[in-house]
């Protein structure tokens, strides 16, 4: 089935909700990087000129509904973009039951992840988030890959489902460097959990020369080959599935040779650099060392075709 896209709908007069990647560092209080809100002004402008009602919806971090004390709110992400688009951000906490959309304001509900249903693709938070609206527009590419209510199970019930134009330049980027890739390819593939990226890892080694493996699944990956990864995020039950990566003939998987630790994650830390083999077992692994580095940045600059995930 074709799924829609924002620019050819007819949004004048409709409550239109925006589903967004707002997840964007804080610290005291205040947005520290805002590249994520600007990456989604143009799609926010062309609702506006359309004449929607924009309701924006949005995560940020990983909040425990049970235990909510604020620090993963959205509200210094409504006070920066009332300063970017010098328009009125309408920053509504408790809008499951209802939106106040009485005003021309942008609305920028409170962070879904402080629904108990979400991450578990509810049915019926699924509903209520599709009755606040007229059109949904799926526009986070980043979670795009996540079974949640507010990327999957909303587009079930939703009046009328559609996706924004940067989830639409994303996909159309990454089809044409699958079905028209210039040789060498290198795909290089971030994020904590290998759980959450096996499919795209799996199809990306299908037709990559070399996938790079970065973050908490380059540690699994690492700890499929054999060596030590201490105290660091690593998926021992995805071990199996990284094995079996490592070894297709058809694609090389390289894994860090030296690597930066230190015995706790906090900005105090005292970071040093170690061989992979020098690993100790309180050691956390928290990014790649510089030897590791050189022969990634070879590899890069070998490669005619780069897919970053």
């Amino acid at each position: 089935m074709q799924i829609p896209s924002m620019e050819t709908l007819d949004l004048h007069g409709k409550r239109t909700m925006i589903r967004l990647d707002l997840n964007v560092p804080i610290k005291d209080g205040l947005v520290t990087s805002d590249a994520r809100i600007m990456a989604s002004l143009s799609t926010i402008q062309m609702a506006l000129d359309k004449g929607a009602k924009v309701i924006l919806l949005s995560h940020l971090g990983r909040p425990d509904p049970d235990h909510l004390d604020g620090s993963f709110s959205l509200e210094p992400v409504a006070n920066r973009l009332k300063e970017i688009l010098n328009k009125n951000i309408s920053f509504q906490p408790d809008w499951l039951e209802g939106i106040n959309d009485q005003s021309n304001d942008i609305i920028l509900c409170e962070n879904v992840r402080y629904q108990a249903g979400e991450k578990k693709n509810d049915e019926t938070l699924s509903q209520k988030i599709a009755n606040l609206c007229d059109v949904y527009v799926m526009d986070a590419f980043g979670a795009s890959h996540r079974k949640h209510s507010s990327t999957y199970g909303v587009l079930q019930y939703a009046k009328q489902g559609c996706i924004g134009p940067l989830l639409s330049n994303e996909v159309s980027s990454i089809k044409k460097a699958i079905d028209r890739p210039n040789a060498p390819v290198t795909a290089i593939i971030g994020g904590a959990k290998v759980s959450s990226k096996l499919g795209v890892i799996e199809r990306f080694s299908s037709f990559c020369d070399h996938v790079i493996v970065g973050g908490g699944i380059a540690n699994t990956f690492l700890l499929a080959s054999g060596k030590q990864v201490g105290a660091s995020l690593v998926e021992p039950e995805m071990v199996d599935a990284a094995n079996k990566i490592l070894q297709m003939e058809n694609v090389n998987v390289p894994l860090p040779v030296d690597v930066r630790v230190a015995k706790e994650f906090s900005t105090e830390a005292e970071a040093t650099i170690k061989s992979i083999d020098e690993v100790c077992e309180d050691d956390l692994i928290l990014d790649i060392g510089p030897e590791t580095t050189k022969s990634y940045c070879n590899i890069i600059n070998e490669t005619k075709t780069t897919i970053w995930n």
